[in-house]
């Protein structure tokens, strides 16, 4: 592959021009002399570089669903699962900075805070969560605020696979309000036990939704651990609770039907 320069010139593309590395590593800007900022903000990067593979995985993951396709279905729930482990395996290296440390750069971050993730907030809301609070962060007429929006009004991943299992025979009860958070219901959950006597490909499927919502779980666990760790139960930065609204976000399955099932299988 090649690519044309400002004299017209074709120039074979290279390992950096293709992943556009003078840019990337020019993205790093520390606000402070401190030497463990730099690890701060490209464990932060790399977040949202995984954030973005993520949406992008959970669209094709809906197509699949939607489509009736297991085979696909489950080797991208896969891949889902693989990343989302790195995402917490990567906690392992930001706690290796201490709390001092963190304290020698933390004031230069004014008001920039995670909460303000807005690939985050859209992956939560792909995922099922709706909560109109998340977007006080982000301006009215953002862009960000936008794809979080859209992504509160459209169907979620579990509403994708309940179409997948109405496509694939089962009858169930569907979503009157796909705008709503999802509720447990004693019909749906006696068509996953359905399911998951079967015992064919929708049950594995099933699974690896349990996996997902474990592995977003565990997420949130080791990352309100992290900041316990990192800054106790002090003010967040951007102001935020910190720890104390963290905590409160755990322990809150995004798919609570296939948890009730368990105890019935």
């Amino acid at each position: 592959m090649s690519k044309t320069d400002p004299t017209g010139t074709r120039q074979a593309l290279s390992y950096a021009s293709y992943l556009a590395l003078d840019e990337l590593l020019d993205a790093q800007r520390p606000r402070s002399d401190e030497h463990d900022e730099l690890l701060f903000i490209v464990i932060h990067q790399v977040y949202e570089l995984w954030f973005k593979q993520l949406l992008h995985e959970t669209r094709y993951l809906q197509e699949n669903l939607e489509a009736g396709r297991t085979a696909h279905a489950t080797r991208t729930l896969r891949r889902i699962l693989t990343v989302l482990k790195v995402v917490v395996e990567q906690i392992d290296v930001l706690e290796t900075m201490t709390p001092s440390q963190f304290s020698s750069f933390r004031a230069r971050l004014d008001a920039s805070s995670g909460f303000q993730s807005a690939q985050f907030r859209e992956l939560e809301a792909v995922l099922g969560r709706r909560d109109e609070r998340v977007l006080t962060h982000y301006p009215e007429d953002s862009a960000q605020r936008k794809r979080i929006v859209d992504a509160m009004s459209r169907p979620s991943l579990f509403d994708s696979f309940l179409t997948y299992l109405a496509e694939s025979g089962y009858s169930l009860p569907r979503r009157a309000d796909v705008t709503r958070p999802v509720e447990p219901s004693p019909d749906l959950q006696a068509v996953l036990l359905k399911v998951y006597r079967d015992d064919g490909g929708q049950s594995v499927v099933a699974e690896h939704m349990v996996d997902l919502d474990e592995g977003m779980q565990e997420w949130r666990y080791r990352h309100v651990k992290m900041v316990e760790r990192t800054i106790g139960d002090k003010t967040g930065t951007g102001g935020s609770s910190g720890a104390t609204y963290l905590r409160s976000t755990l322990f809150r399955p995004m798919f609570p039907d296939l948890w009730a099932v368990r105890s019935q299988l």
